[in-house]
């Protein structure tokens, strides 16, 4: 999959701009609030997820304007395609190839990406939350079912925890339990099992990765650590201890990922580069799992990537990227000096322009 233009009007602080990047890494540089950031999120708008900051439909408008328009010209599929996004009244409509879709989201799967912003950082210095977060949207962009799995366990999870909370009161709901505990169980097993199956493959990959940042001074492995090897007998034998708590204590809505360089716990005993090198990995890692499914390469967008990363690491992620269309950002035009094969782009007051920064 290689993006061939981006073509944005209204969005954020971005003017009437025309994007036409490189089939290898693009390196957008300039100063803060200049759209650097913008740029990328207008990018991964189209593989049918929100932003990854967070942040709402209805904010992604400029201001003063009732309407932001994106459209993306793409090679996938081995032809050229189209897809557009536009935002209007809080809401946003999505189309390829000229079809109007019943929802954006159903742009997932035809648009390969992987983010990487310094937010997320806290998949290692953050709590299990943040690290399951990842391994489901991971599952999602390769296996559409998984989305149902997740939402089918979520919507369980919910009525049990709500029937915990009326038991007290009502005693005679107790009987009940073991019909959620049964749908719980089902699902909860199959999300267990993805889960390990993509991580025992994505582990291997990262650490390649992560040797290669490293130059192989360090090393960097993963594991999946679940609250309950047999999870219908733990739910029985905590079942007393949940009606006290009012929620399911045990299950992969609890679950965790280890992560460890050279042996140590990476939240507590790695450096603010070393952190970083880790997600960068595990983002890359995922691209290479998308690529196995989808049989393309993903696009890599890479926001602030480069600061606290020692000119080594830099010069790798600059220059052994081979096969796929990177997007980096920068700050300082010094960075951008190790790149040694890409396109270089300028963004200053919203606009993008072609151009290395003057010596």
């Amino acid at each position: 999959m290689r993006i061939l233009s981006l073509h944005c009007r209204g969005y954020r602080n971005l003017q009437d701009v025309f994007f036409e990047p490189g089939p290898d890494v693009n390196v957008i540089w300039g100063q803060n609030a200049q759209g650097k950031t913008n740029l990328l999120e207008a990018l991964w708008l189209f593989t049918g997820g929100r932003s990854f900051r967070g942040t709402k439909d209805s904010e992604l408008v400029m201001h003063g304007t009732d309407k932001a328009e994106l459209e993306l010209c793409f090679f996938s599929e081995e032809r050229e395609q189209t897809a557009a996004v536009s935002i209007a009244d809080g809401r946003r409509k999505a189309e390829l190839n000229g079809i109007p879709l019943p929802s954006p989201g159903r742009l997932v799967g035809h648009i390969g990406a992987v983010i990487f912003s310094p937010e997320h950082v806290a998949l290692v210095r953050g709590g299990p939350a943040d690290r399951r977060v990842f391994l489901d949207a991971a599952l999602c962009q390769i296996h559409p079912g998984y989305v149902r799995l997740l939402n089918r366990y979520q919507h369980t999870l919910s009525q049990r925890n709500a029937l915990l909370k009326d038991i007290p009161r009502h005693r005679e709901l107790e009987d009940t339990l073991p019909i959620w505990d049964a749908r719980l169980v089902s699902d909860g097993e199959m999300i267990v099992r993805e889960r390990r199956k993509y991580l025992e493959c994505l582990a291997q990959k990262a650490a390649k990765i992560y040797d290669g940042l490293s130059r192989g001074q360090e090393k960097l492995s993963l594991s999946y650590l679940c609250t309950a090897n047999d999870f219908s007998s733990s739910l029985r034998q905590e079942r007393e201890r949940d009606i006290r708590q009012g929620f399911t204590g045990t299950g992969p809505h609890r679950d965790d990922m280890e992560i460890l360089l050279d042996g140590c716990a990476a939240r507590s005993c790695g450096s603010q580069g070393q952190k970083r090198s880790i997600v960068l990995s595990l983002k890359l890692a995922e691209a290479k799992m998308l690529e196995a499914v989808s049989k393309e390469k993903p696009a890599v967008l890479l926001d602030d990537v480069l600061s606290e990363l020692d000119n080594s690491r830099q010069d790798y992620l600059l220059n052994h990227l081979s096969g796929c269309q990177v997007f980096i950002t920068c700050c300082e035009p010094a960075q951008v000096q190790l790149l040694q094969v890409g396109k270089l782009f300028h963004t200053e007051a919203g606009t993008v322009i072609p151009g290395a920064p003057e010596e």
